[in-house]
């Protein structure tokens, strides 16, 4: 496998960061800009896919360089940093919320981001935490990823040898998911948003992805025009009827005169938790289209792309903020009676914020990487 990095992936990984976040301000007027309302899908397609893809790419030069063994551990490890952060965000959050509750008298954010179970039950919420099965609003995508991780042990040597068999295997639970109601526990009696039985085969999806990147790289062929192939002028035409279809939702009395009953009863409900066929081959679609549109260049190095990509390369961290800034942002919208340029504003400082702690976190790296200077004594002592 090839070391060399395609800054793409942490260009649109920060991106995804930042539509998760505006998505998560309810109202706001700069989530129109992000992915779901042009489509079935959103932004945690974009994260979950490109999360295998990261991985395999991670930890399968592990396993090929260190061993299996090596690269079990290294995994282990990380999902353990993942669990903390999982905690340590909860806590915090609910902090915010209860701060934010305390001053905004027209809003029950409790209720709102589904903590009213923590204060009905705080010792079962307490250990239904520790489960990963208390999951309040804005919390659902990093106990996936978690899950998602620790089962790459088993993923990862099986596709690096057999990505077909395994992609098979892996479209094999995605379709009995639904059908034979597979999904993990949640807290109440109730099930987690985002299955990770449906879900696993995005981040299957991804991981292949990125080995077929890796040996596309190794060929060094020029491929087509974009125009003149047929997957992408496939892809292309299903964009443009899905974004038809996702804009005709604002306009209830239009979409409903012109959308065919049996057209809407075989896609209706488009449904999240189980990853709906539709939302899965719209992303797909937005892959390969955006991939064959946008190649690797040096615009990735300049100005904001340069800013997004940063973002994406602290994603733990940055996604951690965005879900403590969100409620933030709402409430300050709210006390500012939701006016527009109180709300894009808050949306923008929130962004800002999270340019600004993956800026810090790059320039903390790279004073760690400086060759450490010798001591004074060492400098003059003679040659």
């Amino acid at each position: 496998m090839q070391t060399g990095r395609d800054l793409r992936i942490d260009f649109f990984r920060g991106l995804a960061l930042v539509f998760i976040f505006w998505d998560h301000i309810p109202q706001n007027p700069l989530g129109l800009l992000t992915p779901r309302n042009v489509g079935f899908s959103d932004a945690a397609e974009i994260f979950v896919f490109l999360a295998g893809y990261v991985a395999v790419l991670a930890y399968g030069k592990l396993l090929l360089r260190d061993g299996y063994a090596f690269a079990c551990l290294r995994i282990l490890r990380r999902v353990w940093v993942l669990y903390v952060a999982h905690i340590f965000l909860l806590a915090v959050l609910m902090g915010i919320v209860f701060f934010t509750n305390s001053h905004v008298e027209t809003r029950d954010f409790i209720a709102e981001m589904g903590l009213g179970y923590f204060l009905s039950d705080p010792q079962q919420a307490l250990i239904d935490e520790l489960l990963l099965r208390f999951k309040p609003n804005l919390m659902d995508p990093l106990p996936l990823y978690i899950v998602l991780l620790m089962a790459l042990p088993l993923i990862l040597p099986a596709l690096l040898r057999r990505p077909l068999q395994t992609c098979c295997l892996s479209l094999a639970i995605y379709l009995c998911a639904p059908l034979l109601q597979w999904n993990f526990d949640a807290a109440s009696g109730g099930k987690w948003f985002f299955n990770p039985w449906a879900w696993q085969f995005l981040f299957v999806l991804g991981g292949a992805a990125a080995l077929r990147a890796q040996r596309r790289g190794e060929r060094q062929a020029a491929p087509r025009p974009a125009w003149r192939r047929p997957l992408f002028l496939a892809c292309a035409t299903y964009l443009a009827i899905t974004g038809l279809i996702a804009l005709s939702w604002k306009f209830v009395a239009w979409h409903d005169a012109w959308m065919p009953q049996a057209l809407a009863n075989g896609l209706y409900p488009i449904d999240k938790t189980n990853l709906a066929p539709a939302r899965l081959l719209h992303f797909l679609a937005l892959a390969h289209c955006v991939a064959a549109l946008l190649p690797q260049g040096d615009w990735l190095r300049r100005g904001p792309a340069r800013e997004f990509a940063r973002m994406g390369s602290y994603s733990l961290e940055v996604f951690c903020l965005g879900v403590l800034l969100a409620p933030l942002a709402d409430a300050a919208s709210t006390l500012a009676d939701d006016h527009p340029l109180a709300q894009i504003g808050s949306a923008l400082a929130g962004l800002g914020l999270m340019m600004a702690l993956a800026a810090w976190l790059d320039l903390n790296k790279r004073l760690g990487e400086r060759p450490r200077t010798p001591p004074l004594r060492e400098r003059l002592q003679p040659t």
